[in-house]
């Protein structure tokens, strides 16, 4: 049962499930399950200024733009400058 719930998780953030259900930005607990790591390691990341995508802080918001995303998901290489180090 565990495998089957791995599966839909992955279906949930394959790009092109992304595409058709995100907006221009998504929560960097969803990206960051997407890319395979947690919450907590996603906020780290995007605090530090490595997240392997573009993210936007809007105020106290934390935001990762979509596009970035599909990029970094289908090239399997990071985006940012910082991510590549």
């Amino acid at each position: 049962m565990h495998e089957q719930t791995n599966e839909v998780q992955g279906a949930r953030y394959s790009p092109t499930s992304i595409r058709a259900t995100w907006g221009g930005t998504g929560s960097v607990e969803d990206a960051s399950r997407a890319l395979g790591f947690s919450r907590a390691k996603g906020y780290d990341l995007a605090r530090r200024g490595e997240f392997p995508c573009r993210v936007l802080r809007i105020g106290r918001s934390t935001r990762v733009i979509t596009a970035s995303l599909l990029r970094v998901l289908e090239s399997g290489e990071p985006e940012c400058d910082s991510a590549r180090a």
